[in-house]
């Protein structure tokens, strides 16, 4: 039997807590895989932010974002995953959205219980549908899968809105719904990730996001707890845009880029990461940078 992305995901929580750093594009896939992780998140924030300068409010449209996932699904070997928002409609889109995400090359994707538009999960703001609503969305997910392995995550942001309780309950009932794995969102304390961990008995997906209202835990703490995905959405990204506008900033001051070659990635670099033409050391006027 083939092994897909998505039964090459299952295996690898079966057998483990899986650390997915996040990235906004396809570049960004292959670093991840040639540094050895064995699978990659890719962030809706990212999409938003990186491709389009727009902040994550859903703005992408379910074609955008399913051609940019799978640029970044089919440029490397390693599973990924994607934020799919709020599912990009009401119950009726959910089969729309995972029809398109399967033929994207995608191993799963998460579907989360707010309102359209969203909010970054560790904003104030947000509002949230009824559980019942969201349960339907994740029918409808699970019931439109070709591949019976593909990941339809639930993610919650009720820890906000209705506390810790209310969190557990609306992932309970997600679970019985069908839902393959479950993601709480801003949860708040160790405590809370160890305690959620004992309730809901699914794997479940940590996000370790800076800035925001959750702790930041090592993937070994996370996985003695019981998470079985942890993912670090924006991380790379943020230390790129940081170490671009210092760029910027010098450039303009003083006209060249000379201070900042040895801080670049190389040519040389570049081509390894992207499978460039073998031969390319051999061109008339080749040069490392």
């Amino acid at each position: 039997m083939e092994t897909t992305p998505s039964s090459r995901l299952r295996e690898l929580i079966r057998n483990g807590c899986v650390a997915m750093p996040g990235v906004p594009n396809a570049s960004m896939a292959r670093q991840v895989e040639r540094a050895g992780f064995d699978a990659v998140y890719i962030s809706g924030a990212g999409l938003a932010n990186a491709t389009a300068g727009l902040p994550d409010v859903g703005l992408l449209t379910l074609n955008e974002v399913a051609t940019l996932a799978g640029f970044i699904a089919h440029a490397v070997k390693i599973p990924a995953i994607v934020d799919a928002d709020t599912g990009f409609g009401g119950v009726e889109n959910i089969g729309r959205t995972i029809y398109e995400l399967e033929g994207a090359g995608l191993a799963g994707c998460h579907l989360e219980d707010q309102e359209f538009p969203k909010r970054c999960g560790h904003l104030a703001g947000k509002r949230l549908v009824e559980t019942e609503e969201m349960a339907d969305k994740i029918r409808a997910g699970v019931a439109a899968k070709r591949d019976p392995d593909f990941l339809v995550i639930a993610r919650t942001d009720s820890r906000a809105l209705e506390n810790f309780d209310g969190a557990v309950k609306r992932a309970n009932a997600y679970v019985a719904a069908g839902a393959d794995a479950i993601f709480p969102e801003a949860l708040q304390t160790k405590e809370e990730f160890r305690d959620f961990a004992r309730e809901v008995k699914v794997p479940l997906l940590a996000n370790m996001t800076e800035f925001g209202k959750s702790p930041l835990l090592s993937v070994q703490e996370l996985d003695e707890l019981g998470y079985r995905m942890v993912i670090f959405p924006q991380s790379a990204f943020r230390l790129s845009m940081k170490a671009t506008d210092e760029f910027f900033r010098a450039l303009r001051k003083s006209g060249t880029q000379s201070e900042w070659v040895e801080k670049m990635q190389t040519r040389k670099e570049l081509y390894q990461t992207l499978d460039y033409d073998p031969g390319a050391e051999s061109w008339p006027g080749y040069r490392q940078r």
